[in-house]
């Protein structure tokens, strides 16, 4: 497929549980990471990218994130905010998402809490029509089982070396046709659903990444981000 990817959903709805009292008057994504919060990097490295419009799902204090986000302006790109009343999990938060973005076209995912040196480039020149490109990186301590493995750029659900999603994605968005806005799914679901369809690729990313969503994570990227 390889189309320029211009639109992208920031998914910053979490509670931040494992964070504990980090986030008990703040959202998650406003964790400070090298003095600026963790979402700011995030959007930062889209509009490097060529993201000109971005939709951010909120939840746990959405009022504070959206006051910090403002429109955009100042980071380079149009931000909207998907605000959600009851949680939808991550699937459902980007099918609600995707109302808020303007044009058509292939659509980046990230998670607000993963600060990665991964070029969505790589993806959307995998990208399947009618389907996704997953980022993937090697198993992290906490997570060594994986996900997923790789046999060339097709992402299989199993195989003798395999990986943890990196939490950084790119997807048609035909993909989500098939589900109704308000809908409580995980986006492991369509995930699944194209990997049985040979409609899910990959790549493996040997940079930077960071999930800051453990107190030791937050501190190894600020050590980083310093």
């Amino acid at each position: 497929m390889d189309q320029r990817v211009e639109r992208a959903v920031v998914l910053a709805a979490g509670l931040g549980t494992r964070l504990k009292w980090l986030t008990n008057s703040r959202p998650k994504a406003l964790m400070q990471v090298g003095g600026e919060p963790a979402i700011i990097h995030v959007i930062r490295s889209l509009v490097s990218q060529g993201i000109h419009d971005i939709a951010v799902n909120a939840h746990h204090h959405a009022d504070i994130l959206k006051s910090y986000l403002g429109d955009g302006s100042r980071f380079g790109c149009r931000i909207r905010i998907s605000y959600e009343p009851l949680l939808l999990d991550s699937g459902g938060g980007v099918k609600q998402a995707l109302e808020f973005l303007p044009g058509s076209g292939p659509v980046a995912v990230c998670n607000a809490d993963v600060l990665s040196s991964l070029d969505l480039k790589r993806l959307s020149a995998v990208l399947p029509e009618g389907g996704a490109a997953i980022g993937l990186v090697t198993n992290p301590t906490h997570h060594p089982g994986g996900d997923f493995a790789l046999n060339g750029v097709k992402v299989m659900s199993e195989g003798e070396t395999r990986f943890t999603f990196s939490g950084i994605s790119v997807w048609d968005e035909k993909v989500f046709d098939g589900f109704e806005t308000g809908s409580v799914f995980s986006l492991v679901q369509p995930m699944r659903e194209l990997i049985a369809k040979g409609l899910c690729a990959g790549a493996k990313h040997d940079g930077y990444w960071y999930d800051i969503g453990r107190p030791a994570d937050l501190m190894r990227a600020n050590r980083r981000y310093r």
